[in-house]
């Protein structure tokens, strides 16, 4: 059977919280567990395995290691690494599947989920909570009644106390694993596992591009309502900190809703107080702010540099525009991939998993090209 290499993973989607070698290993045992390998099949080349997830040949001949170990891998000389023989799995049923929103940012959530569920024969049922709290509570009941054999669900917690929320979903008699959402100050021993983006890292990454491309005095206009909001700007905060930049009077702003009045006065601010980047939450406000700067005279890149976050829209910007993109396909399918080890024989205990976003380069922060280098351009787009 010919190997598969992993599609589009990046280095910055590995946990920050443990050896890379292990990261890698649990990425693997992943995919072995969710059926993408199937009993027999040979893995990829060690060195296809480290071109694929952008990391040393010594990375994963250590992480093979460890599989083979465990029993999940086995070597044969002058063969490769092919998947042991394993029990045939059980049935697993129905996983039900809740997200906020079935056209922003979680469809991609949801493909990598569907990825993982395919391979392992699991149906889903996915639904979408709509930021409404009562719906979502109404939602996870109706998927337990109904028998799913497990729950994902990126949980609202951001918009009223998260406490009943979460006693829920830990008293549910099925398994449970968040996206998205970490459940805010909980005790060490906790339950709940979640797989999610290390939106701080993000934040902070977003001011770092900008300070590499020579940026010194750098704003932040951000949402102050969404589940994201506050630990992207708490990155930009450490950041600005870290890296000792110029803290410009009035520069971060935050608002629940920006109106063209709010965005014009702000571009009249950035233009005032010579801001030379601004971060933005997300690429909504961030397109938004693009005419008012030019309103106001201040040319981008050349003036002042954007980066957004969410990296949904941002492509598609009149300017595109450079983005955090957290990696949503792999927190699908790592979510997935951990419910399924949950709903196995072996079961699995909680799982805290973060993944960090990396930032993709668009005109909005790019060096200035000359005109017969647009499509150039466009095609970093």
């Amino acid at each position: 059977m010919t190997p598969t290499v992993a599609r589009g993973v990046d280095v910055g989607a590995f946990p920050q919280t443990q050896t890379l070698y292990l990261s890698l290993a649990q990425q693997l045992r992943a995919r072995v567990d969710a059926g993408e390998w199937a009993h027999g099949d040979r893995l990829p080349t060690e060195r296809a395995l480290a071109s694929s997830y952008a990391v040393g040949i010594n990375t994963v001949r250590r992480a093979v290691g460890r599989l083979v170990d465990e029993g999940a891998l086995v070597r044969r000389q002058g063969s490769g690494t092919y998947v042991a023989h394993r029990p045939t799995p059980r049935p697993r049923g129905t996983i039900g599947v809740i997200v906020p929103s079935l056209s922003y940012y979680f469809p991609a959530v949801i493909e990598g989920i569907a990825e993982i569920a395919d391979a392992a024969g699991t149906t889903l049922h996915v639904v979408s909570s709509e930021y409404d709290d009562a719906l979502e509570m109404r939602r996870i009941r109706h998927l337990v009644s109904s028998g799913s054999a497990g729950l994902l669900i990126a949980p609202t917690l951001h918009m009223t106390d998260p406490t009943p929320r979460l006693d829920l979903l830990r008293a549910l008699p099925i398994p449970v694993v968040l996206m998205e959402r970490r459940p805010p100050y909980a005790a060490p021993d906790d339950t709940l596992s979640y797989i999610c983006t290390d939106v701080i890292a993000g934040g902070y990454a977003a001011v770092r591009h900008l300070v590499n491309r020579g940026r010194r005095r750098i704003g932040f206009l951000g949402r102050c309502d969404t589940a994201t909001s506050d630990a992207a700007w708490e990155g930009y905060e450490r950041a600005v900190a870290d890296l000792t930049l110029d803290r410009a009077p009035g520069a971060v702003v935050r608002r629940r809703i920006w109106d063209r009045e709010a965005l014009a006065a702000y571009a009249q601010h950035a233009r005032a107080e010579q801001l030379d980047g601004v971060v933005c939450l997300g690429d909504r406000e961030a397109a938004a702010l693009l005419p008012h700067l030019r309103d106001v005279g201040l040319a981008v890149p050349g003036d002042l540099a954007l980066v957004a976050y969410d990296d949904e829209e941002a492509a598609g910007a009149d300017l595109p525009l450079t983005a955090v993109s957290p990696p949503k396909r792999e927190i699908g399918r790592l979510a997935a991939a951990t419910l399924l080890r949950q709903l196995g024989r072996s079961g699995g205990g909680t799982v805290r998993t973060m993944l960090q976003p990396v930032v993709r380069m668009r005109a909005s922060s790019a060096p200035s090209i000359a005109p017969r280098d647009h499509a150039l351009m466009q095609s970093l787009a």
